[in-house]
């Protein structure tokens, strides 16, 4: 059963506002060790089945994931969920099938639903475009050693809150000292201790907080793994071939060298 948390309305200020997100270096973002980091980093495929606990009984109340096909939770690299539980997870979604024009249970073939509130952004990408750090002098060279830091930011939302709220025009905003201008309209989704983890890890609120952030980079990034590998390979052939191109241009030459 999906846990239903209860949220308050989120304006589209505060969560449209990419500028504003994206100027989350400026908020107090920490750097976290995440293992698919790096150019030989790997996703944690544990850790990925907990975050996606962590998404479907709490985040999936509000927030949809409909940009990430269903059948992807089986993929190899991700949180690689046996067949039978992947069609037994999916037959807890309803979606809207044309043909009959009625719903019914959703299949591995489908993606998952939309956010069940207009006011509350699809997760799918969000990973990647929340961007948290970047410099210096935005050059974005952080990036290359700490990676986009989207997955630090949504850590960081989730675990930012003070406990202080204020209503304003008829909204209550709850102070987040992650998010830029250190008030936001989404009240906090994680308290810790909302879940229980098949493997016994920790579910204290840091915890959660990383796991579905490392989930939702998985998400918005299924493929990194398959990226990674591709790079390599291709900064391996170059090297290759520009000892290749040295040998070769040194034999064309040497002749004409010694001649002088």
């Amino acid at each position: 059963m999906i846990k239903k948390l209860t949220l308050s309305v989120l304006t589209a200020v505060t969560l449209t506002a990419g500028s504003a997100f994206a100027a989350g270096d400026a908020a107090h973002i920490h750097d976290t060790d995440f293992s698919f980091e790096g150019p030989f980093g790997k996703y944690d495929q544990n850790q990925l089945q907990r975050g996606l606990k962590v998404y479907t009984e709490i985040c999936s109340a509000c927030h949809g994931l409909q940009y990430v096909p269903l059948r992807t939770l089986a993929d190899e690299g991700g949180p690689h969920l046996p067949e039978d539980q992947v069609r037994a997870y999916s037959s807890q979604f309803e979606v809207f099938d044309a043909e009959l024009d009625d719903f019914r249970a959703a299949k591995p073939s489908d993606h998952f639903p939309a956010s069940g509130m207009e006011t509350a952004p699809d997760l799918s990408l969000m990973a990647k475009k929340r961007a948290a750090f970047h410099g210096p002098y935005g050059t974005g060279l952080n990036q290359l050693f700490k990676g986009i830091g989207g997955p630090e930011y949504i850590a960081a939302l989730l675990t930012s809150y003070t406990g202080e709220e204020k209503e304003e025009a008829g909204t209550v905003f709850y102070e987040n000292t992650a998010f830029p201008g250190g008030w936001i309209a989404m009240a906090p989704p994680l308290a810790g201790e909302d879940v229980d983890f098949d493997d016994g890890h920790s579910n204290e609120l840091h915890h959660e907080a990383e796991d579905v952030a490392a989930f939702l980079m998985w998400t918005a990034e299924p493929k990194m793994m398959d990226r990674k590998q591709a790079g390599f390979i291709g900064v391996l052939l170059l090297a290759l071939l520009s000892v290749l191109l040295y040998l070769t241009n040194k034999k064309i030459w040497a002749p004409h060298k010694k001649k002088h």
